[in-house]
């Protein structure tokens, strides 16, 4: 079977081309510059030239801020690109793994929210990323399936995680949100999801999967974790609220995610989030000092 993962020069575009290919998968990986999933053509010419089975949609506009004042673009991105991906799959047999967001949701749920549960955006992101769901499932309603993920952390690429570990080794002192919800979930977990589920899709799994990590946590909590396992005092970690830090955007006060789907299909629930962060973290560690002993480098380069 040979894959073709688009957004492959993002966190989880690498993860799954990298997951894949330790698998022995036939994958190839395009970034923007090889494939911009918003222009026709450029769709049609990523099909004749690899002849995909099986398209992993991991390219997206996922600046939520800026899309409060950029939606035309964001749309563009989040829900044309998914629509002409899903088009040329259904005119080549081809099944398409589409990832989607919390951000479909309104935040404001008291229980996980479930697979089917009525989607809610409250943000122009998520709006254009529902219109992408909207649009696989439309045009591929038994060969595609829509992967939702929130809070995202891996090796490659900024994130929260990365961002506690360089403030930890900076700063006395850390002040983390503590009223909103979700899932902290390792990139490369969900890669794993993606190679497990894809060669399903088609043949009894379409619909929606939640691909986040099980239990549930606030900023806070997962600022303290990390430092705790890098051997800091957590109580370097002092709780605020989403007030102290505004943004354009405003972010759901809980989107945890369950995941029944999963054994349908007759693959295990997603581990626990301290457990994936604590096998990510010497990773992204050693990322983060690799990179910085190339800075270095280069810097003292004459």
């Amino acid at each position: 079977m040979r894959w073709l993962v688009t957004g492959a020069g993002g966190m989880l575009g690498r993860d799954t081309v990298e997951e894949l290919a330790r698998r022995g998968e036939d994958v190839t990986g395009l970034d923007h510059t090889g494939l911009d999933i918003t222009r026709r053509e450029s769709v049609a010419r990523a099909f004749a030239a690899h002849r995909p089975d099986l398209v992993v949609n991991c390219a997206a506009y996922t600046a939520v801020d800026d899309a409060e004042t950029d939606e035309a673009r964001a749309l563009l991105v989040n829900g044309e690109g998914p629509r002409l991906l899903a088009a040329a799959c259904a005119a080549h047999g081809a099944r398409l793994v589409h990832v989607s967001t919390d951000y479909v949701f309104d935040g404001a749920a008291r229980a996980p929210y479930r697979e089917d549960h009525p989607p809610s955006p409250r943000t122009a992101y998520g709006r254009t990323k529902l219109a992408g769901e909207r649009a696989v499932r439309a045009v591929l309603p038994d060969a595609g399936v829509i992967v939702r993920t929130a809070w995202l952390y891996g090796v490659h690429g900024r994130s929260f995680v990365r961002t506690m570990l360089e403030l930890e080794a900076r700063r006395d002192t850390v002040d983390v949100v503590d009223d909103q919800r979700g899932q902290p979930t390792w990139s490369a977990d969900v890669a794993a999801r993606i190679a497990d589920l894809g060669p399903k899709v088609g043949g009894g799994a379409a619909g929606v999967f939640h691909a986040t990590a099980a239990g549930e946590a606030t900023w806070y909590d997962l600022a303290r974790e990390v430092f705790r396992s890098v051997g800091a005092d957590p109580d370097r970690v002092r709780p605020t609220t989403g007030d102290a830090f505004p943004r354009p955007a405003p972010r759901p006060a809980c989107t945890v995610l369950a995941h029944g789907r999963w054994q349908e299909v007759g693959l295990s629930p997603p581990r626990d989030w301290r457990a994936a962060l604590g096998r990510a973290l010497p990773l992204i560690r050693k990322a983060s000092f690799d990179t910085v002993s190339l800075k270095e480098s280069l810097r003292e380069t004459p």
